[in-house]
Order: C-alpha cells, then structure tokens, then sequence
C-alpha cells in the first residue's frame, strides 16, 4: 500500500473546507456552501474552477423558478483525493506529537 499523498489542489483552506463539507453528503446547494464558508459568489466560483479542473467536483445546475439553483457534489476521485489528503494530514501530525512515556 502506498503513503497516502498530499494533494496541493485540496489543501489550500477554502478547497479544503469545501471539500470537507462535500464529503458527508451527496451534493449541496450552492448558497448552502457560500454561505457557510462566508465566502463571495466569486470566490467560491473561483474555487470551484480549480476544484472541477482537477476532476474532484462537480457542478449541475437545476431551474428553480426563474431562478437556476446550482449544486456541488464531490467526484469519486474527488473522494479519494481528499481521504488520501487527510490522512497524509493525520500522518504529519502524528509526527509532530511526541510518543507518549512508557512505564518505567
């Protein structure tokens, strides 16, 4: 098995968040997601861009309305990537905190 691999496409905070927030459900609004980063419209769009570049989400965009309501959805790859992004997380951190004393 190989190490799990960090991923500069995820890791940046608001990918990351983003991310994150997709990983436990099947899609959500993009209102949903705007508005609970706090991010812009243009700064989560933007993010998105890469997201979707990359092959990790996915955009569909449904009319509601005269409106049309836009849902983000992680892709499989978009699944594995960020599993394998956090546990290469876990792994540094794991490093960085000293082994616990044994009995003497």
């Amino acid at each position: 098995m190989s190490e799990p691999e960090f991923d500069e496409v995820i890791h940046p905070i608001n990918r990351l968040r983003i991310c994150s927030m997709l990983a436990p459900v099947d899609s959500l609004a993009f209102s949903v997601v705007r508005d609970e980063l706090g991010l812009s419209d243009s700064v989560l769009s933007k993010q998105l861009k890469i997201l979707q570049a990359a092959g990790y989400v996915k955009l569909n965009k449904e009319p509601l309305g005269s409106r049309i309501r836009a849902w983000i959805a992680l892709t499989p790859e978009g699944r594995a990537a960020l599993t394998a992004h956090l546990a290469h997380l876990r792994a540094i951190a794991k490093a960085a905190n000293p082994p616990e004393p044994g009995p003497r």
